[in-house]
């Protein structure tokens, strides 16, 4: 599942609407300009290292909040299974369900073992929905998150300058 062009830091996010765990539609304009975003392509609903992952987005989630973020996750999986996955877990952010990985590709998120694993790949998006930050690692799943935190509570410092810009 190869991609034309891979985002990369200083693009622009590309524009998207997918149905969230409870099947309402998410719309990635809605949150620009408004929001940092933290969006995290993942793999596979109930896997040991997505699992994690999304436990640890969980967990942490309120200083995500705190800094104005945004916290995304996104899989092929559907709207049922994201569901059923956030329930168990019990997330507290949104899951997006990508079928046809239309909005992988989009971002040109890379696969794995020679195509056979969708990559794990987290952007980290300013209030002008730029990507400032890109993190691409398919085990270091407390790294995603921790990283992200970071970029984002560096952002939070600098929100007061850009909007003066």
């Amino acid at each position: 599942m190869s991609s034309k062009k891979s985002i990369r830091v200083g693009d622009i996010i590309p524009l998207f609407k997918l149905a969230d765990q409870h099947g309402e539609i998410f719309d990635i304009e809605k949150y620009l300009g408004k929001k940092k975003l933290v969006i995290f392509f993942y793999p596979r609903d109930g896997s040991l290292t997505c699992t994690r992952q999304a436990c640890y987005f969980r967990d942490i989630y309120e200083f995500f909040e705190e800094a104005g973020a945004e916290v995304v996750g996104i899989s092929e999986q559907s709207v049922e299974s994201h569901d059923r996955f956030a329930r168990l877990n019990k997330l507290n952010y949104k899951i997006l369900s990508d079928p046809d990985n239309i909005v992988r590709r989009l971002f040109g998120v890379p696969s794995r073992a020679m195509g056979l694993i969708p990559g794990r790949v987290t952007y980290v998006v300013n209030l002008k929905g730029e990507v400032v930050y890109i993190f691409d690692s398919q085990t270091k799943t407390q790294k995603h998150v921790d990283e992200a935190l970071r970029i984002v509570m560096v952002l939070k410092k600098t929100d007061h300058v850009e909007e003066r810009i």
